[in-house]
């Protein structure tokens, strides 16, 4: 098991630099349905930085609201210093941020090639064909595949491989590993290890705990559209009460 640091509740843990994301008051709404009260927290360049929570507790709108997919919000989301709140999808994706969705969004008609190529490059920097496959080698023997033809893991793999493309450095990852078997779950923990390592930032929203606690530095705790609790990778195990409150792990 992994030793982990408890930081306060809504505080990012202190860092020498700036956060390259810093979300403050975030309020979103689906329709009249109020989703999200007050989110707070920041993401410091190069780290991975985990949103765990139960199924509803606001995870995923999180992650759209920072993407601009949800319509209405309020608060603050900065970004590499400058506010996008306000901003659109399109904006945002050109300002380096990228996501991918739990539901992957593959093109079933597609082949992978045709899949890999279809989001149009927002930045320069983005991971060539080649570099894509050494990351992901299924996806070269699978290249002329259609979409309905690939395996959940080789769609996830698809989906991620794609948003490399575009030259976002910050990446944000929707369930990667739902639904996959073990040793697929492996290949996308050594594949964020990896990026990470080449600088990139990831924001992942997880409800696999274990696997979370493989790649994360840090963690955000979300219930009913708070954040309620956060730790670093450095006290894992004195706070796994708490864990087993928060998440039934």
């Amino acid at each position: 098991m992994v030793d982990v640091k408890m930081a306060d509740a809504t505080t990012a843990p202190a860092a020498s630099h700036a956060p390259i994301l810093a979300v403050r008051n975030l309020e979103a709404w689906y329709g009249e349905s109020h989703i999200l009260h007050g989110i707070n927290f920041d993401v410091n360049p190069g780290e991975v930085v985990t949103l765990l929570g139960r199924n509803g507790a606001g995870k995923t709108t999180t992650l759209k609201s920072v993407m601009g997919i949800i319509g209405k919000r309020t608060g603050s989301i900065r970004f590499d210093g400058k506010e996008i709140i306000r901003a659109s999808s399109d904006r945002i994706a050109r300002s380096g941020i990228a996501f991918c969705p739990e539901e992957r969004g593959i093109f079933a008609s597609l082949d992978v090639r045709e899949n890999l190529l279809l989001p149009p490059t927002v930045r320069s920097g983005g991971l060539t064909m080649d570099q894509i496959f050494e990351l992901f080698p299924n996806l070269k023997e699978r290249l002329g595949s259609q979409g309905t033809k690939l395996s959940g893991g080789e769609q996830q793999m698809l989906a991620i491989g794609r948003i490399l493309r575009t030259g976002a450095r910050f990446l944000m990852l929707d369930e990667p590993t739902e639904g996959l078997a073990p040793v697929i779950i492996q290949q996308i923990g050594q594949t964020i290890k990896r990026l990470k390592s080449e600088g990139f930032t990831i924001l992942l929203v997880e409800q696999n705990f274990r696997f979370a606690a493989t790649v994360a530095d840090r963690y955000y705790i979300v219930e009913h559209g708070k954040i309620i609790d956060g730790f670093a990778n450095a006290e894992l195990q004195a706070n796994m009460d708490k864990l087993h409150t928060y998440l039934g792990v």
